[in-house]
């Protein structure tokens, strides 16, 4: 079996901050990076590859985002083999988008830098849920689910069942505002090694039995530096 051929190390880091809506809300996390491959090989970027017989771009994003979640927040990272100037790379990135695609920013970052899934702290999101409740019996409700210290929880995905202390997730929680039967609430939940919270499961722990209408993610924070929307 023929060797493959050697490929050029990277030279240039690239985080990119994007935002995804519209029908790419139904779209996978591995369909979503398959997406970023496409457009980014499109603008002709010189992406460095992994090494071996099936060489992969080397391009990350920093958090997976549920299938029915957007996002204005979300990052990549790419890596390539020559250097390339932001202002050009950002003009021809945005000429071969996808529709829900939209990116707010591109910046060049230590080529050493530590991978951003290995940053991540916390994730930032407004969601929109069908409840009469006033704002003065949500702001209880919310306080008295902060003040307690352990929330036993299981998830269940297929034919496993996870059980955790959904206390831990969240870090802040707040309600925005309520009109027409529909309230906004603020959530700022735990994203790292330690596991990621879920807007859902946050709504349906301050006894909420209908499912969010709309779960925007606005902040990706990371260990070194908060990444606003």
């Amino acid at each position: 079996m023929k060797r493959p051929e050697p490929t050029p190390d990277p030279v240039q880091r690239l985080q990119i901050r994007f935002g995804a809506a519209g029908p790419l809300k139904y779209v996978s996390h591995l369909d979503l990076m398959r997406v970023w491959e496409r457009v980014c090989k499109r603008a002709g970027l010189p992406l460095a590859t992994s090494h071996g017989f099936s060489p992969r771009p080397k391009i990350a994003l920093a958090a997976p985002l549920a299938v029915g979640v957007t996002s204005g927040a979300e990052l990549l990272d790419v890596l390539l083999t020559e250097r390339v100037d932001l202002t050009s790379t950002l003009r021809r990135l945005s000429d071969e988008l996808t529709p829900g695609l939209s990116i707010h920013e591109i910046r060049e970052s230590p080529l050493k830098q530590s991978s951003l899934q290995s940053m991540l702290k916390a994730a930032e999101y407004v969601v929109e849920v069908p409840d009469p409740r006033p704002m003065d019996k949500w702001r209880t409700t919310i306080d008295a689910l902060l003040a307690q210290d352990e929330i036993p929880w299981s998830h269940r995905r297929g034919k496993e069942t996870k059980s955790y202390d959904l206390r831990k997730m969240v870090f802040d929680l707040d309600v925005a505002g309520t009109q027409d039967g529909v309230a906004t609430l603020t959530m700022r939940l735990r994203n790292d090694e330690q596991g990621a919270g879920r807007p859902e499961q946050v709504v349906r722990a301050l006894g909420t039995t209908a499912e969010p209408t709309r779960i925007h993610r606005t902040a990706i924070e990371l260990s070194s530096e908060p990444v606003p929307a």
